[in-house]
């Protein structure tokens, strides 16, 4: 619906200028430049209430599900952190640029999970 709107938008400003041109022109009328520029106007209103974004947008922030497929069978264990040995849980575990990263809640050590190869 917005693509018909900015095409209808171009449409008016290209007869709105030639509108406003012809003008200027030896047989000009001050009528065709009043409509050249309330065609202008017209589009470029059209064009400000099309680029609006709507209240329900704006909500808040977006939340983002993530779904990890593991490959074979896996057996959940506690994890301990790599430094100071503290119990983990699923809240110390985020994404960082694609990775997951692991935060540890009692020494505040940060560092990426790595998987090792089943071999």
């Amino acid at each position: 619906m917005k693509l018909i709107g900015y095409i209808g938008s171009a449409i008016l400003i290209i007869f709105g200028v030639l509108f406003i041109l012809s003008a200027f022109s030896p047989q000009g009328q001050v009528g065709s430049l009043i409509t050249g520029g309330i065609l202008v106007l017209i589009a470029f209103g059209l064009i400000f209430f099309l680029s609006r974004k709507k209240a329900s947008d704006n909500d808040g922030p977006a939340n983002v599900t993530l779904n990890i497929d593991l490959p074979g069978n896996v057996s959940l264990e506690s994890m301990k952190c790599q430094s100071c040995g503290g119990a983990l849980t699923s809240d110390a575990i985020s994404m960082v640029n694609g990775a997951p990263m692991v935060t540890c809640p009692y020494c505040n050590s940060q560092y990426q999970i790595v998987e090792e190869p089943k071999w």
